[in-house]
């Protein structure tokens, strides 16, 4: 792992553990994204798992998305080259990961945090789960949701969570079709792992087919969606207000937007 970023790795049961503590956010540099993406390709890879699991090792935190340095100042192509890790590396390694993944979520996923949890199959939340996408406030655009929030929770109600920007409950997220389940803070590890049990207990090789299956079936033209998504999020990533909308919020400020 690199000195950069911390992502635990452990099996036990049949279950994967892939946990983030990254203080205080989990805020996704670059090394910190690598470090993800090997340890998903280490549970893919991994014949002791049959079922993979990502939370926070942090007390009120999933994953607050991405340090703003990756995009405050930079070009298109050095953007570019953070979103084929995020939106491109990620789809891939989890649509060949070839068992289940669940994602256990408290305290707040935001922006790329969301990216992370909704690639998994499952998300399992905490009561004090909390969730959004305040790309809109900062002048950049949530592009990889576009793909596939409007296919969750329908289109009016996609429109209006990426481009308000509010923060909505753990509550709200299941009545969305958001989140599977929700549970009490101190149970939610333990529900994600006799979910995984579940899942790890079943024929591998009729969840490895059955998943691709699935996958297939659901995809519904996603990977060029996630190309369109990285053009997206580059050409308004470079703009005088994404870059105002970003200095604007470290310098706890108004933004002007010209």
């Amino acid at each position: 792992m690199s000195a950069d970023a911390k992502v635990h790795y452990d099996v036990s049961g049949s279950v994967a553990e892939i946990v983030l503590d990254r203080p205080p956010l989990n805020a996704f540099s670059v090394p910190f994204l690598d470090d993800i993406l090997a340890a998903f390709r280490r549970a893919a890879a991994d014949e002791d798992a049959r079922a993979v699991i990502l939370r926070s090792a942090l007390p009120d935190r999933f994953c607050a998305g991405l340090d703003l340095d990756i995009i405050l100042g930079k070009s298109g192509l050095d953007v570019r080259q953070f979103l084929q890790k995020l939106y491109i590396d990620l789809w891939d390694v989890q649509t060949k990961m070839g068992k289940p993944t669940i994602a256990a979520v408290h305290g707040a996923a935001r922006g790329g945090g969301m990216t992370l949890a909704i690639s998994c199959d499952v998300i399992v939340a905490a009561d004090n789960a909390t969730f959004g996408y305040p790309e809109i406030d900062l002048a950049v655009l949530p592009a990889i949701h576009f793909a596939h929030l409007p296919r969750i929770v329908g289109r009016y109600q996609a429109f209006e969570l990426l481009f308000t920007g509010r923060t909505f409950g753990a509550a709200e997220a299941a009545q969305l079709g958001l989140v599977s389940r929700v549970v009490e803070k101190d149970a939610l590890r333990d529900e994600a792992r006799d979910l995984a049990e579940t899942f790890a207990s079943k024929s591998p090789t009729a969840m490895r087919i059955g998943r691709a299956a699935f996958m297939r079936a659901t995809d519904l033209d996603y990977t060029r969606s996630v190309a369109n998504a990285v053009e997206d999020f580059c050409n308004i990533a470079v703009t005088p207000d994404a870059q105002e909308g970003l200095t604007a919020f470290l310098e706890k400020r108004k933004p002007d937007w010209q």
